[in-house]
């Protein structure tokens, strides 16, 4: 199965697998490396192969390289400390990181000079403080791009970092979310302060907690995505920008299911507190409705800044109100 699907009302149309990469096979004499054939793990400059994740990055170092994850299941984690990473799959949605984290973190920690991510799935990741994620993101810029998170307490969970940005594409977020314990809620995606998210032509489904998208970035931008809630349990809002943000809510398609926490609004902008202003913040060419026999009458948008929002063009279904100041 592919791991992205694309989002505008496409409601599950996969989209082309990404060209599958040759694995180089030069067998190299090194430690923890062995023939790039037999090798889970290959850093393509290089041509050598390693038998853990952590030994990959460790042999790029401060340097920049890409690591090829062969097909296949690994229990298998790393923490990247330095340099810029390419963490590509030799053939997208077949590579798995799983069931292990990292720091009691993720299968990914990333705290480096910047990493991208290329079709691989994330899934069963489970930590003591509730917060297990397929990526953590620490430090630098991160471009994730037809990757699957699944099954887990978090996709994708960033720290602060004002300078950095996060982007991702053409990826799926499936089962993700939890409000029950000692770190708080996790979500499908948190980014914190971290100074710019993207996230385009992704989708995001049967959430189990916590909000799909929660952004306390200074600008957001979310567009071509869809949100199906219909299978969703104790979900709340589906996207959450907390402390206000500029960008744009762009050509998404959302729906509501039963089974909430809190079902009164889709999208909130301010709840915790406007750090960032949301003036000129646009909310357009969305489509939102409920699931077919639910009858409630929630906010599309909920707005606690009171800033300067511009909607327009948005396709709302029954019971749904278009703004709502609180």
């Amino acid at each position: 199965m592919t791991p992205a699907y694309s989002a505008r009302r496409l409601q599950g149309r996969t989209i082309g697998a990404l060209a599958i990469l040759a694995v180089i096979s030069i067998p190299i004499a090194a430690p923890h490396a062995q023939s790039a054939r037999e090798a889970s793990f290959t850093v393509l400059e290089s041509g050598r192969g390693y038998v853990s994740l952590q030994n990959a990055v460790d042999a790029i170092g401060d340097g920049r390289g890409t690591i090829e994850i062969a097909e296949g299941n690994w229990r298998s984690c790393a923490v990247q400390r330095g340099g810029f990473i390419t963490y590509r799959a030799a053939v997208p949605g077949k590579a798995l990181l799983g069931g292990v984290a990292c720091e009691g973190k993720a299968s990914l920690v990333l705290r480096g000079r910047g990493a991208r991510v290329e079709g691989l799935v994330f899934a069963d990741i489970t930590v003591r403080d509730g917060n297990g994620a397929g990526i953590r993101l620490e430090k630098g810029p991160l471009t994730v791009i037809q990757s699957w998170f699944r099954d887990s307490q978090q996709g994708i969970m960033t720290a602060n970092g004002v300078d950095s940005e996060l982007i991702v594409d053409k990826s799926t977020f499936t089962r993700l979310g939890t409000c029950e314990n000692s770190g708080g809620c996790a979500h499908s995606i948190y980014v914190g302060d971290y100074g710019s998210a993207r996230v385009t032509r992704s989708r995001f489904e049967q959430g189990t907690g916590g909000h799909y998208l929660k952004s306390r970035a200074a600008r957001t931008v979310v567009e071509d995505c869809s949100f199906d809630d219909a299978n969703g349990h104790g979900t709340n809002y589906m996207i959450d920008l907390p402390n206000g943000a500029a960008g744009a809510i762009r050509g998404n398609w959302f729906v509501q299911g039963a089974d909430k926490e809190n079902w009164s609004a889709f999208i909130a902008i301010g709840a915790e507190g406007a750090r960032h202003s949301a003036d000129g913040l646009v909310i357009e060419r969305n489509d939102a409705r409920l699931a077919p026999g639910l009858h409630r009458t929630p906010a599309f948008v909920a707005d606690w800044t009171g800033d300067r929002l511009v909607l327009r063009d948005n396709t709302l279904g029954p019971g749904l109100k278009r703004y709502e100041r609180r």
